[in-house]
């Protein structure tokens, strides 16, 4: 059994402590005072001094920034913040529905039903006709007016995104929902 005796790779890319490589940085305490502008091995010293972690935070400001803290604290208050993010931000996801270029009116209606309850969820919604291998002008145009006719029965809770294109056996339209 092989063992990996390595060091935990950090997965951001602060830089704390020993790892600042640069002449003079801004110096802010933990409780918001500003020490100034000091040297690296300055600011080191005032770091340990406090019982706290230099942590740079603004790398590009220039001189950088950094400041005193508890970078354990600092590193969880991070992570906590980027779970609230994303708990609040709200996925779209692409819903499909198949057709033939020869539908039954009811199994339409169906069909129609399930791509409103999809918009009004907020979901994209993919329609697409499928046609058989040697379809006929004739065919692909029944198809085109089943997409617009759905597209028209869907226009309370949908707008058109991307019009009808005839990819190999299918036709393609897409659907999103309303901006509320």
């Amino acid at each position: 059994m092989i063992y990996n005796n390595s060091k935990p790779i950090r997965k951001d890319d602060t830089l704390i402590n020993d790892e600042i490589r640069v002449k003079e940085v801004l110096v802010i305490g933990a409780d918001g005072t500003q020490f100034g502008i000091k040297s690296t091995r300055e600011a080191l010293l005032i770091a340990s001094k406090e019982g706290l972690d230099l942590v740079m935070v603004a790398p590009m400001a220039t001189p950088p920034v950094c400041k005193l803290l508890d970078y354990s604290k600092y590193r969880y208050e991070q992570q906590r913040k980027a779970r609230e993010a994303k708990k609040n931000q709200h996925i779209i996801d692409i819903k499909e529905i198949r057709l033939t270029a020869m539908i039954d009116t009811h199994d339409f209606d169906t069909k129609v039903r399930n791509g409103i309850k999809f918009l009004t969820a907020g979901d994209k919604l993919k329609i697409s006709v499928r046609l058989p291998n040697r379809a006929g002008a004739i065919l692909v145009q029944q198809g085109k007016d089943l997409l617009r006719k759905f597209a028209a029965l869907c226009v309370e809770v949908g707008d058109l995104e991307k019009d009808i294109i005839h990819e190999g056996r299918n036709l393609v339209m897409v659907l999103a929902s309303k901006k509320k």
